[in-house]
């Protein structure tokens, strides 16, 4: 009789155990670890500085740019002009190399007009690079046509071909789950025009690597706001998350909108508002946690929207409030945390920056280390405005950003 009982006991206590671990909630990446410990390495001038072939002619100020590493070698795209505004002088030059220290041509871009917004697009065995051109009036933003070229060898590139005719402006492109994403915007003159239309963001992808159509049909637009600049990451359960530039403003004020969507339908956004404004958004993740780099604004709070909601302005008029502000104080891109249970963002550090300054691209160079490119008034010189800077001489720099396990309290 004891015996029995013995394994009737036995018996009963491995039921016990087997049920706690079925009905237990398993850990998943969404699950907050918090931000990394950040490491940064020197900083590196790139342009002007490095000996670039006698075909590249370096202007006065160097900012949009994108970098990938394709075939063996590592690509550089840059818009060089008279200054940051938009002019018929600008040009875009395409770079590549083994070691960032010799460089080969590999192709320019020139059309009498502005040109901003390059993005690489590997897909497949091919390399591509998508522009936008825009006008020539330094006053305006006219969003105009949207051309890829593609690479056929070293330093041989196809004609432009139109990809986009309806002032839709690409701003990045991703990769998941073996799908390739297109993230763009169009109706950004609306920022500035004051005509109280909304902007629309899109995710497209693309069967051939050429044509690009809604990732969801049902859904071709994500977001319907004042949100023009967005970019996008995923955490190791696949959940979206999104950081998205809300300069025109809607109904949730001015700054940024912080967004996210379930891995059933990555095109089913919620969002919640941020008074800061990360122009020119890198979103990235890295073991499962989300970052960004992005401009900071360097006042006490770093807001964008000042919240003038009681002195009786209209939108136009806190738009034009708010823009003043920002453009008279110094800025710096910065490395930020997203969290994803709350949808809010942390500063983490400063990278070498100032004056006019953050259109950043990254590739990653090992399991923590990823290898940025950005572009910034001269570093060594003084502390100036985020107008000033616009008018004088930008040079683009690389810098590595190490990703650590968090430093133990």
């Amino acid at each position: 009789m004891r015996s029995f009982r013995l394994v009737f006991c036995f018996g009963a206590l491995l039921l016990c155990l087997f049920l706690s671990a079925a009905c237990e909630t398993p850990t998943t990446s969404t699950t907050p670890s918090g931000p990394a410990s950040v490491q940064l390495s020197d900083l590196q001038q790139i342009v002007p500085g490095m000996t670039f072939p006698s075909e590249v002619k370096i202007n006065h100020a160097n900012n949009n740019l994108d970098i990938i590493d394709f075939d063996g070698r590592f690509f550089l795209v840059f818009r060089t002009a008279p200054n940051h505004f938009a002019s018929p002088e600008v040009d875009l030059y395409v770079v590549s190399s083994k070691d960032q220290k010799t460089w080969d041509f590999e192709a320019k871009v020139h059309v009498g007009s502005d040109l901003r917004e390059p993005r690489f697009f590997a897909w497949k065995d091919k390399l591509t690079l998508y522009f936008t051109q825009l006008g020539a009036k330094s006053t305006a933003f006219e969003p105009g046509k949207t051309y890829r070229i593609e690479r056929q060898s070293q330093g041989a590139w196809t004609s432009p071909a139109l990809v986009f005719d309806t002032g839709f402006l690409v701003w990045r492109f991703k990769e998941h789950n073996g799908t390739p994403i297109l993230i763009g915007y169009e109706g950004g003159e609306n920022i500035y025009n004051f005509s109280g239309k909304p902007l629309l963001v899109y995710l497209k992808t693309t069967e051939d690597g050429k044509t690009w159509k809604p990732l969801n049909p049902d859904r071709p637009v994500v977001l319907k706001s004042g949100a023009s600049e967005t970019d996008i990451a995923f955490d190791n359960d696949g959940n979206l998350f999104a950081v998205a530039r809300n300069e025109a403003g809607d109904e949730d004020g001015f700054g940024s909108k912080i967004c996210t969507a379930p891995k059933t339908d990555i095109t089913k956004w919620t969002c919640k508002k941020d008074l800061k404004k990360y122009d020119s958004p890198l979103v990235f993740a890295h073991k499962g946690e989300i970052y960004l780099i992005g401009r900071k604004n360097m006042t006490a709070t770093g807001n964008f929207d000042l919240q003038m909601d009681n002195k009786g302005l209209d939108h136009a008029q806190k738009f034009a409030e708010y823009s003043a502000d920002y453009w008279v104080r110094p800025k710096r891109c910065s490395l930020w945390y997203l969290r994803k249970e709350t949808l809010t963002i942390e500063h983490l550090k400063e990278l070498p920056s100032k004056g006019d300054t953050c259109f950043p691209s990254a590739v990653q160079r090992g399991e923590n280390r990823f290898l940025i490119y950005n572009y910034s008034s001269p570093v060594d010189g003084p502390d100036i405005s985020w107008n000033d800077g616009q008018k004088g001489e930008t040079h683009i720099y690389s810098i590595m950003l190490d990703l650590l396990p968090p430093t133990p309290k």
